[in-house]
């Protein structure tokens, strides 16, 4: 175990998630006083944060006991006081202990940290920001000196850039809009989404009758407060869980009150047990441009494992389904370090994609998060889960596997507890990259949220920040609050206007 203690509590989530990118990795413990390690086993860290002649030193040590004795490592990082606001000043403060604490682990732990210090879930973002005020040889320098990101997730970073360069550009008051349907079929092992599994007892009416409302709420709110739809995406769980009927009413009224979905409207069609004839001949009516059609794996005895009720074969039946009514751009996820999984498997899923020639290729890296089957139940199971080497080598595999078929990667995010300190990579063949997964992770516009555990947020452009107002993620709780948070949303979007 590690016992943090810092001078900047305000810091601490960000101080503890470097000291977890040790390996193996640490349970952490914050100490309101400092104390040396009295038992064997024990780490203690100290990072603090002074300030000195212009000048921000960040100072970390750290104290092991093993074999009865005392061992200590320091490191300290010094960075010139920059920034006027309280953002910008909190902003180098953060990076300021950030780099302390990594490069102390770095000294004295096994670290796979292909990203250096950078634990956001948005590097692209990171790096267009410092392109923008710094310029792009001072922007790469930074991601590799001072943040310690390697040169070949830097240059990720740069590709992505140019590939979004080449994409139409939002504009004043765009919003995309998205719609959660939190229900699936089965719970998925490695699942940590608020998504229920929809039974005979589920009161699926209630749900999609508080849908509507929420909806309409929201879109008399951008219409009042001068806002547009440049894409609308429909989510999950799994949308298509509910029945053609529903699907039909739940696009229709979407469409109705918003007046048409803009540039794109994206439908996670999802898991192919799911799907039939009926659900895809209703998005062909609303004019769906791009479905999700997502076998996670192509490995059977892996589907079952993680609980997906399907076979790889009623992939391709879906997958031709789609294909003949008419479906042109059909995006497929994968994931890399499924357990019982190694490079092999990976190819053959890959192998398998690349015969069906979607438009695009989400590549996920597993991210055993706390709340999933799979953390919770990890060492019921005797499958093993591949090494993080193995899991890099998957992701590298599936980079060459997608440019057979001329994909370049155009957006990515990471997520706390990846395999590897990795990220999740959307692959696309040029002119198919989806806008409302790069708005939404680049934050380059406001999002519209509805259904439970959505997540509304509104750009402030002037003061470079971003609020958000989640909805609950219990069903019963979310309906009874509707109205409530539509309120906030429109004080919301009413500030954000302002302030564009």
């Amino acid at each position: 175990m590690i016992k943090l203690y810092t001078n900047c509590p305000e810091y601490e989530n960000d101080i503890m998630e470097e000291l977890r990118q040790a390996s193996p990795p640490q349970t952490i413990e914050v100490m309101r006083r400092y104390s040396p390690p009295f038992a064997e086993g024990d780490i203690a860290v100290k990072l603090t944060l002074l300030e000195k002649e212009g000048v921000w030193l960040s100072r970390a040590s750290i104290s092991m006991r093993k074999d009865g004795r005392v061992f200590w490592r320091n490191y300290t990082h010094k960075a010139e006081i920059k920034g006027s606001t309280p953002i910008e000043i909190k902003r180098y403060q953060k990076r300021c202990v950030k780099i302390a604490a990594f490069r102390l682990m770095r000294k004295v732990f096994d670290m796979n940290a292909p990203w250096g210090s950078l634990t956001g879930i948005r590097p692209t973002r990171l790096l267009r920001e410092l392109e923008l005020s710094l310029g792009k040889d001072e922007a790469g320098r930074m991601m590799l000196k001072d943040f310690d990101v390697t040169k070949e997730k830097y240059e990720l970073c740069s590709l992505i850039l140019s590939v979004q360069d080449e994409m139409p550009k939002p504009q004043k008051g765009d919003v995309g809009i998205y719609i959660g349907i939190p229900y699936c079929k089965t719970r998925c092992l490695y699942c940590s989404f608020p998504s229920g599994v929809r039974t005979d007892k589920t009161d699926m009416r209630a749900y999609i009758d508080a849908l509507k409302l929420d909806i309409s709420l929201g879109a008399n709110i951008l219409f009042e407060t001068g806002h547009r739809v440049r894409s609308m995406y429909i989510g999950g769980g799994t949308p298509t869980v509910l029945t053609a009927s529903e699907l039909d009413e739940v696009l229709s009224h979407a469409l109705t009150a918003y007046g048409g979905f803009g540039l794109e409207l994206t439908v996670e069609a999802g898991r192919p047990d799911t799907i039939d004839k009926d659900k895809l001949m209703i998005l062909k009516k609303h004019n769906a441009t791009r479905i999700s059609i997502n076998p996670q794996t192509m490995n059977d005895t892996t589907l079952q494992l993680i609980g997906r009720s399907h076979s790889a074969d009623q992939i391709y039946t879906t997958f031709s389904l789609a294909r003949e009514l008419g479906f042109d751009n059909i995006n497929m996820d994968v994931i890399a370090g499924l357990p019982g999984e190694d490079v092999s498997s990976m190819e053959n899923t890959l192998k398998r994609l690349i015969g069906l020639a979607p438009e695009s290729i989400t590549v996920h890296t597993l991210a055993i998060k706390r709340s999933s089957p799979l953390k919770l139940k990890l060492l019921e199971y005797s499958v093993d889960m591949p090494p993080d080497e193995v899991v890099v080598d998957m992701t590298e595999l599936a980079g060459v596997y997608t440019g057979k078929l001329n994909m370049r990667p155009y957006y990515m995010y990471r997520q706390k507890y990846m395999r590897g300190n990795l990220e999740n990579i959307g692959y696309s063949k040029p002119g198919y990259e989806c806008i409302y997964n790069v708005d939404m992770m680049e934050e380059q516009t406001s999002i519209m949220s509805h259904g439970a555990g959505s997540m509304t947020k509104a750009l402030f452009d002037r003061e470079c920040r971003v609020e958000r107002i989640p909805n609950p993620k219990e069903i019963l709780v979310y309906i009874n609050k509707i109205e409530r948070i539509a309120e906030k949303k429109k004080q919301l979007f009413e500030s954000s206007w302002k302030n564009s």
